[in-house]
């Protein structure tokens, strides 16, 4: 399988805005033509190759070495193909994303797949807040897609959300599922402080006892029938969500009354 591979020369002294890395633009470009692409570096207009030494053409597989924590809108808009990150990586990963994977071997900071409607992207490491989110004045964050974080996540994730499923493996800061509109957010480790605050509408099931607000009402204590189902989607992305009887059960919060609205927070008691 032909692929791409970019090599970050050096950190960048202030934020490094690479959209163009993207399969939808690499895919039908020659070596010299991928050297020449414009990358923005604060207020100045660089060249790709000025930042990275690039192996490969013509491929909508793109491999990226080094610590990128400085380098913004990596996967910007992409619609096919999958990018794969050795190391840490920026802001806006993934926003506005189409479709295709990427997948990142470190952490990834704030706005990971901000308003994305379809694809997958899994970090392996710790994340920022606003994962999903809708942008600043905008009304509907993440309108589907898949969103994994094996490690921790900041505040605000899943804000306004849409549709889709969101996953965070660690604790998750505060204001998670923020003014939600559906979709499903999974929390294995739980939450800090307002979870769910104003949420209209969409699911969030916590592995780990919440510290809800009062505006949500408690329902009663069961195994959802969909849920089943749900988990035997989610384990073929290497997720386990107990859902067995045997195991335990969820415990069913409605609200957020405040809005009013219609979500539900499902949160687990094991046996």
């Amino acid at each position: 399988m032909s692929q791409i591979t970019l090599r970050l020369k050096g950190v960048p002294h202030v934020p490094l805005e690479t959209e163009n890395i993207s399969p939808d633009v690499l895919a039908e470009l020659s070596h010299a033509e991928i050297c020449a692409l414009p990358i923005q570096l604060g207020k100045r207009k660089k060249r790709l190759d000025d930042f990275f030494d690039v192996e490969g053409e013509r491929s909508e597989n793109i491999d990226v070495h080094g610590d990128l924590h400085r380098v913004k809108w990596i996967g910007r808009s992409m619609s096919r193909g999958k990018v794969t990150v050795h190391g840490s990586v920026g802001m806006h990963l993934g926003a506005y994303m189409q479709g295709g994977e990427i997948e990142i071997h470190g952490n990834a900071g704030d706005w990971i797949g901000a308003e994305m409607t379809d694809g997958l992207i899994r970090v392996h490491g710790n994340a920022g807040g606003q994962i999903g989110a809708a942008y600043r004045g905008s009304i509907t964050g993440m309108r589907n897609g898949t969103i994994i974080v094996d490690g921790t996540a900041g505040l605000e994730v899943g804000m306004r959300m849409k549709k889709g499923t969101i996953v965070i493996g660690g604790v998750v800061k505060d204001f998670a599922g923020l003014q939600m509109k559906g979709g499903n957010i999974v929390l294995l480790s739980g939450a800090e402080i307002r979870t769910g605050a104003w949420m209209m509408r969409g699911t969030i099931i916590s592995l780990a006892p919440l510290k809800l607000l009062p505006t949500f009402s408690r329902g009663c204590v069961y195994n959802p029938p969909h849920m089943p189902l749900y988990s035997r989607w989610l384990a073929k992305l290497g997720i386990d969500l107990p859902y067995r009887p045997d195991q335990g059960r969820y415990e069913i919060f409605h609200g957020d009354a405040s809005v009013p609205g219609k979500g539900e927070i499902l949160v687990w008691n094991p046996v």
